[in-house]
Order: C-alpha cells, then structure tokens, then sequence
C-alpha cells in the first residue's frame, strides 16, 4: 500500500504571460479589438507611432488578471501583460491600462473597475465608419483600476 501512495503524481502547474487574450488556447478568437494602453493617449501615441505598451483583447474579459484551466492534470495559467515594446512593456495589466482605443467594427465595449463586470464602467462605442480607432483616456475612477471588460 505504501508503494502505491508513494507514485502518485500531483498536479502539475504552469504559468505563461500573453498579450492578448486570444494566445490563451481554450479562448477561441481571431484577433484583439480592444486595446488597452499602459500611457494616457498624448503618450501612448505620437506622431502616428505606438510609444506605449498595450494588451489586446476580444470578446468578454471577466478578470485582467488573467485566467485559468487545468489542461489534463496539469494547471495552466495565463497572466494578461502589456506588449510591443514601449512605456510599461512586460506589466501586468490588471489595474495598470490608462487608454483604450475600440477598433472592433461591430462591437460596443464597457470596461470595468471590479472583476466580474462590476462597479463604475466607462463605455467604448465601436469604431468609426471610416475604421478610425479613436483612443480615449480612462476616466479618473478606472485609470489604474481596470480590472474586466465586456462588450456593451
């Protein structure tokens, strides 16, 4: 009985960090359509370069921390970091995103200050009809404290 106890094997963990959200294997999109920017807008773009980092997302968000799965008997973790270079590449994004831009052509967004989609909220309408991807700070109350979004 002690052999039998002793060749059990525990779960297995691991942890990846990704930029956007559709790099997470059981998410099933095509691409990011909201993005978050670590830098308010007057540095998050300038002269029509990216000079922040950001994190692109699509569909609903519950947690910008990140999110979970066991893959088999192992956990796989991934953690929602700003990316692309630039002002605050690597960071975590949860509570740390400054500006928004929508570039999604169909769909509204809200971003949250909980997780779960609760407390105050700042909307995002989609993007223009000429595809314009308008960057908009976010309101004292979320800046520096997002923590999910959802489209609205």
């Amino acid at each position: 009985m002690a052999a039998l106890l002793s060749t059990a094997t525990p779960a297995q963990a691991a942890t990846y960090t990704v930029m956007d959200n559709c790099d997470v294997p059981w998410i099933n999109c095509s691409y990011g359509d909201l993005w978050l920017f670590y830098n308010s807008k007057d540095i998050a773009i300038q002269d029509g370069y990216y000079k922040s980092a950001f994190t692109t997302f699509y569909g609903n968000v519950n947690d910008h921390w990140g999110t979970s799965q066991y893959q088999g008997s192992t956990l796989s973790t991934y953690r929602y970091i700003f990316g692309n270079g630039g002002n605050g590449n690597g960071q975590y994004m949860k509570n740390n995103a400054a500006s928004v831009q929508n570039c999604a052509p169909d769909d509204n967004y809200r971003v949250y200050y909980n997780s779960g989609y609760g407390g105050t909220s700042q909307y995002f309408a989609k993007n223009g009809a000429y595809g314009d991807c308008n960057i908009t700070n976010l309101i004292s109350a979320l800046k520096n404290n997002n923590a999910s979004s959802h489209f609205a």
